[in-house]
């Protein structure tokens, strides 16, 4: 069965949310947004490019910065409305310099920061 980016749900906007995640250690990594051209690309490419929403424009992950996302698998989920990017991820993912975006929990009502920027 071939698979169509085209066929996925995506919102009003035309866009559709993609989580990366570390393929090897299961470690949520990032949430961006695609849309079918995004999906399209990385598909193609083997590299992870998402759609900026405040650029208007594709985002190659690491393009400029070197911190590559090599797509391993892309997972769909079951509505169709939301993908999985399992990812072979070269340092950090946050723009912050972390391994992760997610960095941060609540806990007791207040926020604790779980992980310092990479050196």
């Amino acid at each position: 069965m071939s698979f169509d980016p085209a066929s996925l749900k995506y919102d009003p906007n035309g866009l559709i949310p993609c989580i990366a995640q570390d393929h090897a250690t299961g470690e949520v990594l990032m949430m961006a947004w695609m849309n079918v051209q995004a999906v399209a690309r990385t598909l193609e490419t083997g590299r992870v490019t998402y759609w900026s929403r405040s650029r208007g424009a594709f985002w190659v992950k690491g393009e400029t910065s070197g911190h590559v996302q090599r797509l391993v698998e892309l997972w769909v989920d079951c509505d169709r409305d939301a993908l999985l990017a399992l990812v072979e991820q070269e340092g950090p993912a946050c723009h912050t310099n972390r391994r992760s975006c997610f960095y941060t929990a609540v806990r007791d009502g207040g926020e604790v920061v779980l992980t310092e920027p990479m050196v």
